[in-house]
């Protein structure tokens, strides 16, 4: 089972590594586009923009650092691994998706209360092109991130593939303004800004809740302990079921629970039994990291 984990961390490791190289050469070249178009073509959105692309870069790092660190063997300081360090990823991820969406919506109120627009530098056609690629691109970069999270179920991952999403938002906030301020209407910038803010902190909230409920021991939902209990009745000789506790720990589940078995049975027989579901439970769930079965005898 200790060989079956390992591959498994390898390969989950391999894909974030794959997917966040590639969030990497994507981001650098997107802040080089969108700061070079913002500068030519007198766009102070598209500026804002590259430096929220900028600020991917970042992140992806946290991903990076999170999963590598999660992949660790257990050892004799953190004997049951060190899963939750990718937890503590998405945590830190979900915190910087906050603080950027909280300041573009901070900065499109206070335009808004201001009423102060730049009506005198009229953007160029150049932001607008560039806007849109990103708006393509981005998207495209969440639904890869997100098919690659749910596939190695990471929570760090999928905290990188919607602030992929808060980029792609930025720059549709970045061309409707655009847009809006070459047909004279320089405020739906600031309007849209405060939209975008208001999704990008809905999905930073979602993510920090998922990642602490990870952090501190939540159950399984109720389908999965409801399979988990029929997998183990499925086992000859168990009579019945006394208790079932699992925990999530990092991406991985615990499994304690307590089987029936005939009073009369010898110690081995009991064991042969207990030894079949842990191997069932382990098999049919792939996310069991750990397996604990009791036996209990029946009453008389």
């Amino acid at each position: 089972m200790a060989e079956k984990n390992k591959e498994n961390f390898t390969s989950q490791e391999q894909v974030a590594v794959r997917v966040s190289m590639v969030s990497i050469f994507v981001n650098l070249l997107l802040s080089v586009m969108k700061l070079a178009a913002g500068l030519i073509g007198r766009s102070s959105a598209m500026v804002s923009d590259a430096v929220h692309s900028a600020s991917d870069l970042f992140s992806t790092f946290v991903v990076l650092i999170g999963v590598k660190m999660a992949s660790k063997k257990a050892d004799q300081e953190h004997p049951y691994g060190h899963e939750r360090m990718e937890c503590a990823a998405a945590v830190i991820l979900a915190m910087l998706l906050a603080l950027v969406g909280a300041g573009i919506g901070l900065s499109g109120v206070q335009k808004i209360a201001a009423g102060k627009y730049d009506t005198l530098t009229v953007p160029g056609i150049l932001p607008l092109a560039v806007a849109v690629f990103s708006i393509s691109i981005k998207e495209w970069m969440f639904w890869y991130t997100r098919a690659a999270a749910r596939k190695i179920k990471s929570g760090a991952l999928m905290a990188d593939a919607w602030h992929h999403r808060s980029d792609s938002l930025s720059s549709v906030g970045s061309f409707v303004g655009i847009l809006c301020a070459r047909f004279g209407y320089p405020v739906m910038d600031a309007v849209a800004s405060v939209v975008i803010s208001v999704c990008i902190l809905k999905a930073a909230v979602d993510i920090f809740r998922d990642g602490m409920d990870k952090m501190v021991d939540r159950r399984c939902d109720g389908e999965t302990e409801r399979k988990i209990w029929h997998t183990a009745l499925e086992v000859p000789g168990v009579q019945g079921i006394d208790d079932l506790k699992t925990r999530l720990f990092g991406d991985k589940i615990y499994v304690d629970m307590e089987i029936l078995v005939e009073r009369e049975l010898k110690l081995k027989e009991a064991h042969a039994i207990a030894e079949k579901v842990h191997d069932l439970i382990e098999k049919n769930f792939p996310d069991c990291k750990h397996c604990m079965i009791h036996v209990n005898p029946t009453e008389e």
